[in-house]
C-alpha cells in the first residue's frame, strides 16, 4: 500500500487562494450572462431604472414576442445563417488544401510562400484600397462581399499546417504513393478522413467569426434586405442610444422616440440571447476539438 500524501499548511493555503480566485473569475464571467437573460424577460422600466440587477423582475415575455413578430430580425437571422454556412465552407475549401500543400516537404517554394502569407499578418492594403478592390469586382451589395474578402485567415492556415506536419504519419503518405495514388486522391481519400479534428476546429473558428461579424456588412452592404443579424442588433442599440439623447423633444416626435426606446430596451437583450444561442448549442459538440486546436497552435512547425 502506498503512503498517504499529507498536505502541508502551505499547500492548503495555496489551494484556498486558487479556489477563491476561480470562484471570483466564475462570478465575473457568469454575471453578464445571468444579467442579459434576466433583462430579456424583465420589465424594461425596471431594467432601465436599475431595479433589476441580477434576477428577473416583473417577468414578461413581451420582448421575445416582439422578436418573433419582427420580420427584420428573422430576415437578419436567415442572412446570418447563410453567410456563416457559405463563408465557412469557402474558408475550409481554401484553408485545408493550402495548409496541406504548405506542409509537404516536396512542395518547391513552400517556405517562400509561407513567408509571403505571414507578411500579410503584419501589413495589409488598408480599408480604402480593400473597398476599392471589392467595388471594382462588382461585389458591393452582394452575398460575395460577405464571404470572399475573408476567404482565408493566415493564422488558421498556420495552425492547420502544423497539424498536418505533426499528426499525419509520413509513412502513410509514402505507402499511398507506392500504391500509385495521385496527390489529389491521397488528399481526398486518406488525408481528409484523418483531419476531422482540425476541420472541426477550423469550422468553429471561422463559423464564430462569420456569426459575430458585422463590419463587412457595415462597409459593403446598403440593402437592408441583406443585413445580417448582428447589424440588425446594432441598429436596435443605436436607435435606443439616439432616443435617450433626444429628451428635449416635444409632441408626437418625443412620444414616437420614447416608444421606440421602450421597444429597443425590450428587444435588445432578447436578441442577444437569440443571436448567441446557436453558438452555445454547437460549442459543446466541438469543445474537445477546440482544445486540441489550441494545443496544436502552441507547437512550432
Amino acid at each position: 500500500m502506498g503512503t498517504a500524501i499529507h498536505e502541508t499548511k502551505t499547500d492548503k493555503t495555496f489551494k484556498a487562494i486558487v479556489f477563491i480566485f476561480l470562484t471570483a473569475a466564475l462570478m465575473i464571467v457568469l454575471y453578464p450572462l445571468i444579467y442579459i437573460i434576466s433583462a430579456s424577460i424583465s420589465n424594461p422600466a425596471a431594467v432601465n431604472s436599475g431595479e433589476m440587477w441580477l434576477l428577473p423582475k416583473d417577468i414578461t415575455f413581451e420582448g421575445y414576442k416582439l422578436i418573433f413578430e419582427n420580420g427584420d430580425i428573422w430576415r437578419g437571422y436567415l442572412n446570418t445563417i447563410l453567410y456563416t454556412a457559405l463563408g465557412t465552407f469557402i474558408n475550409l475549401a481554401v484553408t485545408i488544401p493550402a495548409a496541406y500543400a504548405l506542409s509537404r516537404k516536396d512542395f518547391f517554394g513552400r517556405n517562400l510562400l509561407m513567408g509571403m502569407f505571414v507578411l500579410t499578418m503584419f501589413f495589409s492594403g488598408g480599408l480604402i484600397p480593400t473597398y476599392l478592390v471589392v467595388k471594382s469586382l462588382g461585389l458591393i451589395d452582394t452575398i460575395w462581399a460577405m464571404v470572399l474578402p475573408n476567404a482565408a485567415a493566415v493564422w488558421n492556415i498556420v495552425i492547420a499546417r502544423v497539424f498536418f506536419q505533426t499528426s499525419i504519419p509520413k509513412g502513410l503518405e509514402e505507402a499511398a504513393i507506392i500504391d500509385g495514388a495521385s496527390n489529389f486522391k491521397m488528399f481526398t481519400k486518406i488525408i481528409l478522413p484523418l483531419s476531422a479534428p482540425i476541420i472541426a476546429v477550423m469550422a468553429l473558428f471561422y463559423g464564430v467569426g462569420h456569426w459575430n461579424g458585422y463590419f463587412n456588412a457595415l462597409i459593403y452592404l446598403s440593402d437592408k434586405e441583406m443585413f445580417p443579424l448582428q447589424l440588425v442588433l446594432r441598429e436596435i442599440l443605436v436607435l435606443q442610444e439616439m432616443s435617450s439623447q433626444n429628451t428635449n423633444l416635444s409632441g408626437s416626435m418625443a412620444e414616437a422616440l420614447h416608444s421606440k426606446q421602450q421597444l429597443a430596451a425590450i428587444v435588445k437583450y432578447g436578441v442577444m440571447i437569440v443571436s448567441t444561442l446557436p453558438i452555445i448549442v454547437v460549442y459543446p459538440f466541438l469543445q474537445r476539438y477546440f482544445v486540441k486546436g489550441v494545443l496544436i497552435g502552441s507547437l512550432k512547425g
